[in-house]
């Protein structure tokens, strides 16, 4: 969870009657509970023009932040050198919870501001009560509450923290204007401020909900475009040719925006009687996606006589997504899981993940070196671009197993069967196939192959 605390400063604003008064904006302190993907920043924009103070439960974390290192890839080193308004602090004792870890540092005028992404209504029935609980003050008499939404993009150079604009709340009109001129001075794409919390928690719901089944939907098509013997490539291609034809491609689509935050959404849904079936199928659909390639790769290479119980696998790319470290909730598992399930032998390759969480997360430790000429089979699961090597890269080619004249004809044909990112990756082509090897690789990638759709 990610929060923001501001503490009260010296001076404060003229407060509405009733109601603690609200910090002086250019005299505030920040504190950032939490400091992934979201909160890191977060610290280090405001660290520009305010005091600020990250916290964190992770020691190498903090350790890795303090020598201006960021393994998730989100802050630049130059960035975290020039942050010199920015601490970071590891004394959790009174820090144990999120929520109850604020609420116990709590004084008169605070505001704490929440950017997790909750089902509409968690942040005023759950986190505000706990507050109260650790502090005895009460919301909106002795301190205010604001709710805006994380947008960060993993991964996403283009759309960095200050160019997302950014939906605000608060728990009162005073709060909610503090909040609003508050991210105000580092967002420079603006802000949308909204009349409620829970509004706001809905808008974030939604947006990953959406996105969700979107991809769901083309994941259904590439399905039936299979069996009715279609490219699904050039099916997509055509109907993106209509202006208003929604460009998703298929793929696996992981990560805890798509493959967990759903499901918050459709639990406060189904505790007030709803069914969400839509947002529930597509998730259906989209966690089988890793089952559904393991199945086809496998189908391909009995038709081509490749040996399946002991053969060696290689997956390119183990994260969630492209350009991005982060190992947690990727559909991969499913792909490692599913050929483990026909005894065959599989092993990951990616430059991006930190070997030690993919051993621990899924029993694969990521080599960023592919041992040569071992395999019989290449998977090209996540299609790392910029600094990620294996798009063309001499070491994939020479990790292939190539075959002798004696290996049979079928065998020896040029195949490249596919499975396809989420995500359009205009420009890159995958390395050739090498003679005898079953290649899968992202279909949104062109290639003077002969190509079978996976996906």
């Amino acid at each position: 969870m990610d929060l923001a605390l501001a503490t009260q400063a010296r001076e404060a604003t003229r407060p509405t009657p009733g109601r603690a008064p609200l910090p002086k904006a250019r005299n505030l302190t920040i504190g950032v509970v939490g400091l992934g993907c979201v909160g890191s920043p977060l610290a280090v924009a405001f660290s520009r023009e305010l005091r600020v103070v990250g916290f964190d439960i992770d020691e190498a974390r903090l350790r890795d932040l303090k020598e201006g290192r960021d393994r998730t890839r989100q802050i630049e080193r130059d960035d975290l050198a020039r942050a010199r308004r920015l601490r970071f602090s590891g004394e959790l004792e009174k820090l144990r919870a999120a929520s109850r870890t604020v609420g116990e540092t709590l004084a008169p005028g605070n505001v704490v501001i929440f950017e997790s992404t909750v089902y509409p209504g968690a942040t005023e029935e759950v986190c505000i009560p706990i507050l109260e609980d650790a502090s005895a003050p009460r919301c909106n008499e002795d301190f205010h509450v604001g709710y805006s939404p994380g947008r960060i993009n993993p991964g996403d150079s283009e759309h960095d923290l200050a160019r997302i604009r950014k939906i605000t709340s608060g728990s009162n009109p005073d709060a909610a204007r503090f909040v609003d001129e508050l991210y105000g001075r580092v967002i420079t794409a603006g802000t949308h401020p909204v009349s409620d919390i829970r509004t706001a928690e809905a808008a974030k719901g939604i947006e990953n909900a959406q996105r969700d089944v979107n991809i769901a939907l083309v994941n259904e098509f590439a399905m039936l475009f299979r069996r009715l013997g279609l490219n699904s490539r050039e099916v997509f291609d055509a109907a993106a040719t209509k202006w208003n034809f929604l460009p998703f491609r298929p793929g696996l689509a992981g990560g805890h925006c798509l493959g967990v935050d759903p499901y918050y959404l459709t639990r406060k849904a189904q505790e007030i009687g709803y069914s969400p079936e839509m947002i529930l199928a597509g998730r259906r659909i989209n966690d089988s996606m890793g089952r559904y390639v393991v199945e086809i790769v496998i189908r391909l290479m009995a038709q081509r006589c490749i040996q399946i119980v002991g053969v060696r696998v290689l997956i390119m790319g183990m994260t969630f997504k492209e350009n991005c470290p982060d190992l947690r909730n990727s559909q991969v598992r499913h792909l490692i899981e599913g050929f483990g399930y026909y005894h065959a032998r599989a092993d990951a390759w990616d430059p991006w993940a930190d070997p030690d969480e993919g051993h621990e997360e899924y029993g694969v430790t990521p080599t960023p070196e592919a041992q040569r000429a071992a395999y019989d089979v290449v998977v090209l699961a996540v299609p790392h671009r910029g600094s990620s090597p294996w798009m063309g890269n001499p070491s994939v080619r020479r990790a292939v197993r190539t075959v002798s004249s004696s290996t049979p004809s079928a065998y020896r044909r040029r195949i490249l069967p596919t499975t396809a990112s989420r995500h359009t990756i205009p420009g890159n082509a995958p390395p050739s196939a090498a003679r005898g090897a079953l290649i899968a690789g992202p279909a949104n990638h062109r290639t003077r192959e002969k190509t079978i759709h996976v996906l």
